[in-house]
C-alpha cells in the first residue's frame, strides 16, 4: 500500500520506517526541513536502536517531504501522528491533531477515490470520534464512514526497543467507522500473528490510556510496597519475585526504583485525570499514582545525607540522566527533580550518560558533564538514577553510592551502599 505518515517524531517515523521494512511505499512528512533532509539521507533525527539501520536500507520505499498535499493525495492511508503536548492543567494540546486533520480534509476534497485516515496520535476518549471527524467532514465535504475512513490504531511502543515492539506487538488495536475501513486495516496489518481486536473509536482511544494508567500504576504501586520494605529491612526485589509468580499479577513493571517518566506516562496520566476533571468524576487511584511517582526520586535525597548531612559544597555524582536506557530522552526523567534539589541544597554535579548528556545540558547547563562514567566517581557520592548496562561494570570500590535503580554492581563493591526500596 502506499503510506503517508504525518509527524516524525517516536510514533511517526518508527511507523514510517517498519512499514517500510513490511514492503510498503511510505512518504513521512514533517514541516522541519532538517529532519526531512536527515531522513531522505539514511540518518535518523531521534536515537532509536535499529532505526537509522532501516531507514538506511529501505531509502527506496521511504522517503520525506515537506509538502503534505501532495503525500496525501497519492496515499491510500494517512497515518495522523503528530504531537498532543500538554497544556498547564495537565489537558492534551489537540492544535497539531486539528491542523492536520483540516489539511487533510481540505486535500480529500478534490481527491476522486476513497481515502483512510487512521490516527495514531494519543488522543482522550472521543476525540477522533467528534472532533476528528468533524474537521475531516467539514473541509473535505464528505462522510466519515462513506466517502472516508477513519479509524483510531493507538500505538503501544516502549523507547529503547520501539522497532520489536511495532514488528512484535502483543495487540493490534483497531478502532474503525466503519465495515470498509475495518477491511482495509486487517488487509494492512495481514502479516501480523497477535490478537487483533476491532472496536470503537472511543473505546481504541480508551484502551491506550488505560493500559498506560495500568502500567504506571504497578511501577508506583511496587514503589509504594518498596517504602514500606525499605523500613522493615525487606529486600523489595524478593517480594516482587514472590508476588510475580502469580500469573494474575505477573512480575513485569514489578521493579521498585524512583519511579517512572518519558513521553507518554506523565502526560497520559496527566490527561486522563484532565479529562476526569472535565467531566465531573472521579479516579482516586490515577490520582494516587502520580502522586506516588512524583514523590518518589526525592526519596534519595535523605537516604544521601545519612551518609553526607550537608550537601553545601559537596560535589555528588549522577549517573544516568535519561529516563529510561536505550534512548536519549529526557522527558520527565527522575534525574531532573534530583538535580533541582541537590542544587537547591548547594551541592556540585558531576553527571555522565551515554547519550543523554546533551539534551540534559539545556535543562542544567552549569553541572558538570563527565566524558566518561568512571570520571564521576570522583565525586563524594554517586546517585544512579538510569540504569544504562555500561555502569554493571564499574567498580564502585571505597565509595558512597545511594542506588534508585537496583544496579547489583554497586550493591557488590561499593563501600557505603544504599537502595531506595531494597
Amino acid at each position: 500500500m502506499e503510506l503517508t505518515i504525518i509527524g516524525t517524531g517516536y510514533v511517526g517515523l518508527v511507523t514510517g520506517a517498519c512499514f517500510a521494512k513490511l514492503g510498503h511505499t511510505v512518504t513521512c512528512v514533517d514541516v522541519d526541513q532538517a529532519k526531512v533532509d536527515a531522513i531522505n539521507s539514511g540518518r535518523s533525527p531521534i536515537y532509536e536502536p535499529g532505526l537509522e539501520e532501516i531507514l538506511r536500507t529501505y531509502h527506496s520505499t521511504l522517503q520525506a517531504t515537506m509538502d503534505a498535499d501532495a503525500a496525501i493525495s497519492t496515499g491510500d492511508i494517512t497515518f495522523i501522528c503528530v504531537g498532543t503536548p500538554s497544556k498547564k492543567n495537565g489537558a492534551i494540546d489537540l492544535s497539531y491533531v486539528q491542523r492536520t486533520a483540516t489539511q487533510i480534509g481540505t486535500v480529500l476534497r478534490t481527491l476522486p477515490r476513497r481515502h483512510v485516515v487512521v490516527v495514531k496520535s494519543t488522543v482522550v476518549p472521543g476525540t477522533t470520534d467528534t472532533e476528528i471527524r468533524r474537521l475531516l467532514e467539514q473541509h473535505s465535504g464528505k462522510r466519515v464512514g462513506v466517502d472516508v475512513g477513519l479509524a483510531m490504531n493507538p500505538e503501544f511502543l516502549r523507547e529503547g526497543s520501539a522497532i520489536n515492539d511495532f514488528l512484535q506487538p502483543d495487540r493490534l488495536v483497531i478502532g474503525v467507522s466503519d465495515s470498509t475501513t475495518a477491511k482495509t486495516l486487517r488487509q494492512l496489518y495481514k502479516d501480523f500473528s497477535c490478537p487483533v481486536l476491532e472496536t470503537s473509536l472511543s473505546a481504541a482511544e480508551m484502551i491506550k490510556y488505560a493500559s498506560n494508567a495500568f502500567l504506571a500504576t504497578k511501577v508506583s504501586f511496587i514503589n509504594e510496597i518498596g517504602n514500606l520494605c525499605k523500613l522493615l529491612g525487606v529486600d523489595a526485589y524478593q517480594v516482587a519475585e514472590g508476588m510475580g509468580y502469580d500469573k494474575r499479577i505477573g512480575r513485569a513493571f514489578l521493579d521498585a526504583g524512583i519511579g517512572w517518566g518519558g513521553s507518554c506516562f506523565p502526560k497520559d496520566i496527566d490527561a486522563l485525570l484532565a479529562w476526569v476533571h472535565d467531566h465531573h468524576a472521579q479516579a482516586p487511584i490515577i490520582a494516587g499514582t502520580r502522586t506516588v511517582n512524583d514523590d518518589q526520586p526525592l526519596r534519595l535525597i535523605p537516604l544521601l545525607q545519612r551518609h553526607l548531612p550537608s550537601l553545601k559544597g559537596k560535589t555528588i555524582g549522577l549517573l544516568g540522566l535519561a529516563f529510561k536506557p536505550q534512548t536519549d530522552d529526557i522527558r520527565d526523567s527522575r534525574a531532573i527533580p534530583i538535580a533541582t534539589e541537590l542544587l537547591k541544597r548547594g551541592a556540585r554535579i558531576k553527571a555522565y550518560d551515554p547519550k543523554a548528556m546533551n539534551n540534559f545540558k539545556t535543562l542544567f547547563p552549569a553541572i558538570e558533564y563527565c566524558q566518561q562514567a568512571q570520571d564521576v566517581l570522583t565525586a563524594d557520592a554517586i546517585l544512579i538514577t538510569t540504569k544504562w548496562e555500561e555502569f554493571s561494570t564499574i567498580d564502585f570500590t571505597g565509595k558512597i553510592v545511594i542506588d534508585g535503580r537496583r544496579l547489583e554492581q554497586a550493591k557488590k563493591t561499593a563501600r557505603i551502599y544504599e537502595g531506595v526500596c531494597w
